[in-house]
C-alpha cells in the first residue's frame, strides 16, 4: 500500500506515553463489570461505564519509553484517517449533508475516554460518547505476531473499521440499537445487535477501501488478502477456539470469521454504504 501519498489528518492527538492513573476506585475489570449490570438493566453501558469512570476522575502522567510522535505507525494512521475524512466527506456531501470527521487518539497502555478507562487490552474501539477512535499502536504489532494478521493496508482496515462505528453514530443507528437493547433487544449471540454493529463496521471500511483506491490508486497486489487476513484472524469463533478451545456462538459480538470477511467484500466491491444494511439481512 502506497500509503505515503496521501493526506494525513490533522485529527490526530498522540497521547502514547501517557497512562491513565486512577485515583484508588474501580479497575478495568470493575468497569466491565458496572458495564454488564448496565447492560442487563436496560442501560447504555459505555454511558454508565463513562460516569463512573469520571467519578473516579484519573489522571495521565507520563511514561517512560514514549513512540516518537511522528513515527511511521502515527504517520499511516494519521493518512488513513485523513483518507477517511476525504471519502465519507464525499458520500456525505452528495446526501445534502456535512461530515463531522472524529478525533484518533493514539495511546499506550491505558486511556481515558467518555467510555471509561480503559487498557490496550481491549483494542482499538470507539467512543460515542465523545466521538473519537481510540488505538494503541502496539495492536498492528500483535496483528502480525499473534493474530495472522497484519501489513499496512490491514492496519488501514482497523482504523476504517473504528470509523465506520462513527458513521453509525452520525447516522442514527448507534442511537436505533441502544433503544433497542434498553427494549430488551438481544445483544450478542449469531445474530445479535452487536454483531451487526460490528459486520456493518466492517462493511463500511470495506466502502471506504473502495473509493479510497478510486481517489488514490494507492493498492498494491496483496493488499487486500492482507486486510481480508485480518478480518477472519479476528473473527469471534478463531479467537474462542484459540483462547478457550471452543467456539460459543451465543457469546459471540462481532461475527465469525467468514461472516467479517464476506461484509467487508461486501462493501469493497460496491462502493455503496447502502450496500452495508445488515440489520435487515436475513443471513449474516
Amino acid at each position: 500500500m502506497k500509503w505515503q501519498i496521501g493526506r494525513r489528518s490533522s485529527n490526530v492527538e498522540d497521547r502514547r506515553g501517557m497512562g491513565a492513573v486512577g485515583a484508588g476506585g474501580l479497575g478495568l475489570g470493575g468497569l466491565l463489570i458496572v458495564g454488564v449490570v448496565a447492560m442487563l438493566m436496560g442501560k447504555n453501558p459505555l454511558e454508565v461505564m463513562g460516569q463512573v469512570a469520571s467519578q473516579q476522575a484519573p489522571t495521565e502522567q507520563q511514561a517512560p519509553g514514549a513512540a516518537p510522535a511522528n513515527d511511521e505507525a502515527s504517520q499511516l494512521a494519521s493518512t488513513v484517517l485523513g483518507s477517511t475524512e476525504d471519502v465519507w466527506g464525499q458520500v456525505f456531501q452528495k446526501s445534502g449533508s456535512q461530515y463531522p470527521a472524529p478525533k484518533l487518539v493514539l495511546f499506550s497502555g491505558a486511556v481515558r475516554s467518555a467510555c471509561g478507562t480503559a487498557s490496550a487490552a481491549v483494542g482499538p474501539f470507539y467512543c460515542p460518547g465523545d466521538q473519537q477512535v481510540y488505538l494503541d499502536t502496539s495492536f498492528f504489532d500483535e496483528m502480525r505476531t499473534k493474530l495472522g494478521g497484519g501489513g499496512d493496508f490491514a492496519e488501514a482496515y482497523v482504523i476504517a473499521h473504528e470509523v465506520g462505528h462513527h458513521i453509525q453514530k452520525l447516522t442514527g443507528i448507534s442511537d436505533k440499537v441502544d433503544a433497542m437493547r434498553a427494549r430488551g433487544a438481544p445483544m450478542e449471540g449469531g445474530s445479535g445487535l452487536s454483531v451487526r454493529m460490528e459486520l456493518q463496521a466492517d462493511c463500511y471500511a470495506g466502502v471506504w477501501a473502495n473509493l479510497a483506491q478510486a481517489q488514490l490508486n494507492w493498492l498494491e497486489t496483496g493488499d487486500v488478502e492482507k486486510a481480508l487476513n485480518t478480518a477472519s484472524a479476528i473473527g469471534d469463533d478463531r479467537l474462542q477456539q484459540q483462547s478457550q478451545g471452543e467456539v460459543m456462538p451465543d457469546s459471540f459480538t462481532h461475527g465469525t470469521s467468514e461472516q467479517r470477511v464476506r461484509w467487508f467484500r461486501a462493501g469493497f466491491s460496491s462502493g455503496q454504504p447502502n450496500q452495508c444494511d445488515t440489520f435487515a439481512a436475513k443471513q449474516l
